[in-house]
């Protein structure tokens, strides 16, 4: 006997794909299960990427340093990421301990930086004379081997320890509001940042790290998402990099300073001068670089790449292979 069936219900994708629409891009940004764990993942990376600089410093003090206290950097553009879904006392007590741990690397890094920045700067025979004898005292004061490698092992140290804490203060969802909104507020620190620079070298510091912070941030966002967001990313990473050079110089200044044992002041004096003239420049032509990267308000741009998410991550007939990445 026949038997009879009603209407089949409707589908939310062809019949024949019978495992989901076609096209569409899986992401962890649709899944906030999957979000929260994908943060965890790459801040647990950042932690063992300071781990790892230990062991690299009997090849590289100089190099061994950079790269933690890169990773340590990393690790807290992540924690910006995730820190509306922590208690505020979870969120400055990691955020403390990170700042701590690349701090104690801080003079290190300045030794190996130093020598570097002065040779390559332009300078007549009385400043070079004058920057030669600084790198002469503070090659005196250059910590050894074996207190650098304590130091990095100290500062991976702290960072697991935060990946620890983390794990267990983090909720098990993180959406991507939480996300939008950490991207929101470092790109609003930069920006303001970058607008007082113009009267503060202090300012001009404080501009660079928030906007390494922010590379970061959109880099690991961009691995979720795809090419527009990829390409807000590279107009952001762009401008940072030359940010570099000038904080470089600014860390000189004072590091003249400390080093100044022996030298008439007013030999110091004009090698300082003279490097403010390098640095005068190097500034004034990264805020004019800046302008595009940060012309538009913190609530504008994460509106910018929530639009850019939701596209790249859209199936192609929903416009995803329309060019619009630079709406």
């Amino acid at each position: 006997m026949a038997t009879t069936t009603g209407p089949k219900p409707a589908l939310p994708y062809p019949e024949q794909d019978k495992l989901g629409p076609l096209g569409i891009k899986t992401s962890a940004i649709h899944d906030a299960a999957a979000l929260r764990n994908a943060l965890l993942r790459a801040f647990e990376a950042a932690a063992q990427d300071a781990k790892d600089a230990v062991v690299a410093v009997d090849k590289s003090a100089a190099s061994a340093v950079h790269d933690s206290r890169k990773a340590l950097r990393r690790a807290r553009a992540i924690l910006g990421l995730m820190a509306g879904a922590l208690p505020k006392s979870e969120r400055r007590a990691v955020k403390g301990a990170l700042q701590e741990a690349r701090r104690a690397l801080s003079t290190v890094r300045d030794h190996a930086v130093a020598p570097e920045t002065l040779g390559q700067l332009t300078l007549d025979e009385a400043d070079r004379a004058a920057a030669n004898r600084v790198l002469g005292n503070a090659a005196e004061a250059i910590p050894p081997t074996s207190d650098v490698k304590q130091l990095l092992a100290e500062s991976a140290a702290r960072a697991a320890a935060q990946a620890e804490a983390l794990q267990a203060a983090l909720p098990h969802e993180v959406d991507w509001d939480i996300v939008a909104d950490g991207i929101r507020t470092t790109y609003g620190e930069a920006r303001r940042a970058c607008g007082a620079a113009k009267r503060s070298k202090a300012w001009f510091h404080t501009w660079r790290r928030r906007s390494k912070e922010l590379v970061y941030q959109l880099e690991l966002v961009a691995g979720h998402a795809g090419p527009r967001v990829t390409a807000i990313h590279s107009e952001v990473a762009g401008v940072t990099d030359m940010l570099s050079p000038a904080v470089d110089l600014i860390m000189v200044r004072d590091f003249i300073s400390t080093f100044a044992q022996g030298i008439a002041a007013a030999d110091v004096e004009h090698l300082r001068d003279s490097i403010d003239g390098h640095l005068d420049d190097l500034m004034k032509s990264a805020r004019k670089a800046a302008r595009d990267a940060f012309h538009l308000k913190p609530k504008k741009l994460e509106k910018r790449i929530t639009k850019s998410v939701h596209r790249d991550l859209a199936p192609p007939d929903e416009g995803n292979g329309t060019s619009d990445l630079h709406e």
